[in-house]
């Protein structure tokens, strides 16, 4: 049996853009996908400190060091921007690896998006 785990999340973002016109995704600035594990192309959990929602789509990188977190679109219209998001990422895992698992969970600076070293 495998279980889903928490395996990455960037904690209390602040979203700098949103685009409908695009097909789809999360733009994240590429330093911080590094720093949380995340992939280009991994599955995401989106949800909103301000509304509410909560809802899923995939990454893509964003310039590094840039700050950005552009929902794309369909979930364009799920956010503002402005609003403070939560980014999570799972990981199916046996029992045993997820006793022994830690997750990658950083707390970039809200205002900036950058990483706190």
């Amino acid at each position: 049996m495998f279980l889903t785990v928490m395996k990455s999340k960037i904690h209390d973002v602040s979203v700098t853009q949103s685009d409908l016109n695009y097909v789809g995704s999360i733009t994240i600035d590429e330093d911080l996908m590094d720093a949380a594990d995340i992939i280009v192309g991994e599955k995401v959990q989106i949800v909103d400190n301000n509304n509410g929602e909560r809802f899923e789509t995939y990454a893509i990188a964003g310039d590094r060091g840039s700050g950005v977190i552009c929902l794309n679109g369909a979930a364009a219209r799920k956010v503002a921007v402005g609003d403070v998001v939560i980014i999570i990422s799972y990981a199916l895992m046996t029992r045993e690896e997820a006793k022994a698992f830690k997750p990658k969970v950083i707390f970039p600076d809200t205002l900036t998006n950058k990483l706190v070293r």
